[in-house]
């Protein structure tokens, strides 16, 4: 199995020990993006904005290791506050080709930078 580090400078630095993403040659396996503007490094304000920047994030991503938020086959995300679920769904909903990958949602206690939202996904590379 191959094990290949993805960087791009269209998504934000990792703020720790990890990497943007790993490709396995079969998948892409993306961290978690919150929604940090990669051009000045600040978390955006408010859960709309925070949402569509991570998904842009995360396909920014996807794109340097050659995929599409179409080949993504398994979704998480995580959330500040539950209050923001219906909100983030609708964001979300526009981002995902059908069928919808499959998905997890979590409320936690905190998230880094203060964030509202953070997503991570998984991608397959096509048959």
């Amino acid at each position: 199995m191959t094990r290949d580090a993805i960087s791009t400078t269209g998504a934000p630095a990792a703020i720790g020990p990890y990497s943007q993403a790993i490709d396995t040659g079969g998948f892409v396996f993306c961290s978690g993006q919150i929604g940090i503007d990669p051009a000045t490094g600040e978390l955006l304000e408010g859960i709309q904005a925070q949402a569509e920047r991570a998904l842009r994030n995360v396909a920014v991503v996807l794109d340097a290791a050659g995929c599409t938020m179409a080949d993504v086959v398994k979704m998480t995300l995580l959330l500040a506050d539950m209050a923001d679920f219906a909100v983030v769904n609708e964001i979300y909903a526009r981002h995902m080709t059908d069928p919808p990958p499959a998905r997890s949602t979590f409320a936690v206690a905190a998230l880094p930078k203060g964030a509202r939202i953070e997503i991570e996904g998984i991608a397959a590379r096509s048959r």
